[in-house]
């Protein structure tokens, strides 16, 4: 695209998204910057004999990225409950499902807990021109969430008062591009936290006072998680997931190039499972079109430590249809994760 016709298609595409020119053309330069690699015409997304037991091998909570916002529990292969939103604005980008059945999530313009009735316990609007693309629970009485903006924050809140009990200020590589700064978060068993600065491509972690405290050049980083050897494992959009120690170096690698029979566009979340496996996500991206219906990618996989794939989940149709891919939480096992601390705050 010729650089004198960006401005142009950005109105063009904000006035149909409803956004202003200045944010319009800001999301577009993104895109193409982070445009999928060239998949070979007529080449299967993914073998059409799939590794696992499909929607049985895990039990799960899924929620992903597009033009809707659903969330899905996965039980014993069948869709036990459901959540839809196709009347505000925004995408689900974090979502997690707590121990006593309800949801934290992140979608865009907010942040909501849910109870499993889908009613609202609580719920805090973004600022005018910013965007919330990630949230933690911290117990049961606190909310950690990330505010990108013109003046990005980090926010913790305290949902018996309604205050901000905590907050500092976070840097961006680009404070007036307000969509692509920051998109997750995680705390540690240390009580800090992983901020994935996605626009200055790097990890940072916070003491609860904002301090810096340790940091690493992640190009592209859309998440990194702590692992229990204090190692951190990144996701690289379309590159790569990585899991880098404590000197910064990579100690395990995986890319799109390792599984060459999967098309795998955009990898936003991996985790590692008890057992050394790791979960990812592969995410499609809905504003750039619509998934071949004779030719679907999976959504979520399962490798092995060696790159093998044991699982390749591929639900886009009835009576399972859960749509793009962002959040995949396993429910094999017990798990409390807002049994969590920020510093003293728990």
């Amino acid at each position: 695209m010729k650089p004198l016709l960006l401005p142009v298609v950005a109105l063009f595409l904000g006035a149909l998204a409803g956004e202003t020119p200045a944010r319009a053309e800001a999301i577009l330069a993104v895109t193409i910057t982070n445009r999928a690699p060239a998949w070979p015409a007529g080449k299967p997304a993914a073998p059409e004999i799939l590794p696992g037991r499909g929607l049985a091998q895990h039990d799960f909570f899924y929620a992903g990225e597009a033009k809707t916002r659903d969330m899905y529990i996965v039980r014993q292969g069948r869709i036990v409950w459901a959540y839809h939103d196709s009347t505000n604005q925004g995408e689900i980008s974090d979502a997690t499902l707590l121990a006593n059945g309800n949801i934290l999530f992140a979608h865009q313009f907010g942040v909501t807990l849910i109870n499993p009735d889908r009613q609202a316990l609580w719920n805090h609007a973004a600022a005018t021109g910013c965007e919330i693309h990630t949230a933690r629970m911290i117990g049961t009485n606190h909310v950690l969430f990330i505010q990108n903006g013109p003046a990005p924050r980090l926010f913790v809140a305290n949902l018996a008062t309604g205050a901000m009990e905590k907050e500092f200020p976070l840097a961006a590589g680009s404070p007036d591009k307000t969509h692509g700064q920051f998109r997750h978060a995680e705390l540690t068993a240390a009580g800090t936290v992983l901020v994935a600065h996605m626009d200055m491509g790097k990890v940072v972690e916070y003491d609860a006072e904002g301090r810096a405290v340790w940091s690493v050049a992640v190009p592209g980083v859309w998440s990194a998680k702590p692992l229990a050897d204090g190692n951190i494992l990144a996701v690289s959009g379309k590159k790569f997931i990585r899991e880098i120690n404590r000197a910064g170096a990579t100690v395990w690698e995986f890319t799109p190039a390792d599984a060459p029979d999967y098309r795998l566009s955009n990898l936003q979340l991996a985790a590692r499972l008890p057992d050394g496996h790791i979960l990812l996500n592969n995410w499609f991206n809905q504003w750039q079109g619509r998934p071949d219906p004779q030719n679907l990618p999976v959504q979520a996989m399962e490798i092995t430590p060696d790159k093998q794939v044991v699982w390749a989940l591929r639900a886009w149709t009835a009576p399972a249809a859960l749509g793009p891919a962002t959040t995949i939480q396993l429910l094999d096992g017990p798990a409390a994760p807002e049994a969590v601390h920020f510093g003293d705050i728990r």
